[in-house]
């Protein structure tokens, strides 16, 4: 989970599992001081849905962009993400290696884009460009609800066309493997892309049902209503439909161009090294 701070980025974990898995960071009271995500931090859960048991892990990363000076602010997430990668090739290198290793490589980095409707900010291309290098990105639009329905079309429009023009892979990705429904999908989910959300742990009565919402001045806003905002598209994605393909996409993709590169670079070194004794030896 990667954004700036405040942007909801817990609270909307915290909807996605419908479960309260990481403490909101926000403030409840406009004299508390803002407590903001310093470290990275995992957080590992057990959820059973019809019986069927899911290991979650949640990275909570420090919100990035927040100083007066943000250079190479994002150097640790990437490298967590790389951590992670490096951990899971240990472990597949030893001699004696377990038939099930445990996997804490990241699968998918949720990217909250803030609802300012203007455009991304040069930091945020910066950051997502090395991002999707590493991870398998999905954007997302925080707090959609401060903006209309047209301001979020346009904002949309705005964020894919700077996409494209910066060269930013957001996942999913089609390969020649897939069949012409899952190309399909993958290219519905493209026009949804940068996902408009809510999130919100309360509950609000509509009409006399009760659902998770949010209460303003104008109305009341359903976390669960598609006309209202992307929610139920995006947890459909994130838990059903795409599941699978981003371990799989990960292994595939990330892992192995990583696992190539240092495994390359192992053997430049060993050869080097080798090149070094015979000189040695040579002399001697």
């Amino acid at each position: 989970v990667v954004g700036q701070t405040g942007l909801g980025k817990s609270t909307l974990i915290n909807t996605l599992f419908a479960a309260h898995l990481i403490d909101t960071k926000g403030r409840f009271a406009a004299d508390e001081v803002v407590r903001q995500t310093t470290e990275i931090h995992p957080v590992s859960h057990v959820i059973v849905e019809n019986g069927v048991k899911l290991r979650l892990n949640i990275v909570d990363t420090p919100g990035y962009g927040d100083q007066v000076n943000n250079e190479n602010c994002w150097d640790p997430i990437i490298k967590y993400i790389k951590d992670q990668h490096s951990a899971y090739l240990r472990k597949e290198l030893t001699a004696m290696r377990d038939r099930y290793i445990v996997d804490t490589r990241i699968h998918c980095c949720l990217f909250f884009i803030n609802p300012t409707g203007h455009g991304l900010r040069p930091i945020d291309v910066t950051v997502m460009k090395k991002l999707s290098d590493v991870v398998n990105v999905v954007p997302v639009i925080a707090k959609s609800d401060s903006l209309t329905m047209d301001e979020r079309d346009l904002f949309k429009e705005r964020i894919r066309a700077e996409m494209l023009y910066n060269n930013i892979r957001a996942y999913p990705f089609d390969n020649d493997d897939y069949e012409e429904e899952e190309r399909e999908l993958n290219e519905r989910i493209r026009t949804l892309i940068p996902f408009a959300v809510v999130g919100s742990e309360k509950s609000v009565v509509i009409d006399g049902k009760q659902v998770r919402g949010r209460k303003n001045r104008y109305g009341v806003v359903n976390v669960e209503n598609e006309s209202h905002c992307e929610f139920v598209h995006l947890r459909n994605f994130l838990t059903r439909t795409h599941l699978q393909d981003l371990i799989e996409t990960t292994a595939q993709i990330h892992y192995e161009a990583f696992r190539s590169k240092q495994l390359l670079a192992l053997k430049e070194s060993s050869s080097k090294q080798q090149q070094q004794q015979q000189a040695a030896a040579a002399q001697h």
